[in-house]
């Protein structure tokens, strides 16, 4: 039943919880973004549902990151991330790669793309790409990429993310 629209708050602003929750009934899929860190050599990567389709000429993706993100840097300074697409019964990966700090890939499982970064096993799809822009938007940052390569990689259902919590279907 609709709750009518929410009132903006003294300041003209819409409440920030009252945003997300309308904003979690929009389901989406979720990816880990994994690269090579050029300073060691070392996996690295982060987690993010705002991932989309922009363009098919020329072939380009977008995802949202942080700008209080600790991984994004590290990942940025690789030449080509890849953009691994979670299955639904890779919640612990998600998990890992949305953490802050440690070994975020210790005990995972994950094989080299063609661009030499981390294909996390059991991921449904892997896509090679490069940063083209990036553009700040509020609380966090718009990454435009452009794909290299791409293929599919494991069978099964989507990992989902719906009103803060994760799920899949078939």
């Amino acid at each position: 039943m609709p709750t009518g629209p929410t009132p903006q708050s003294a300041n003209g602003h819409l409440d920030s919880r009252r945003f997300r929750q309308v904003l979690g009934r929009f389901a989406t899929g979720v990816v880990a973004i994994t690269a090579l860190d050029p300073g060691d050599g070392r996996p690295c990567g982060l987690a993010a549902n705002s991932f989309t389709s922009v363009s098919l000429d020329p072939p380009l993706v977008a995802f949202c990151v942080a700008h209080t993100s600790t991984s994004w840097p590290r990942v940025r300074d690789a030449n080509v991330l890849t953009v691994n697409v979670l299955a639904e019964h890779q919640q612990e990966v998600c998990a890992r790669m949305a953490s802050r700090g440690g070994d975020k890939f210790a005990g995972l499982e994950w094989t080299g793309s063609p661009g030499g970064n981390p294909v996390l096993e059991g991921a449904l799809a892997w896509l090679d790409c490069a940063v083209e822009a990036e553009h700040p938007a509020g609380d966090h940052t718009i990454v435009v990429a452009r794909v290299l390569q791409l293929d599919t990689h494991a069978d099964g259902g989507p990992l989902v993310f719906f009103q803060g919590g994760f799920g899949g279907f078939r």
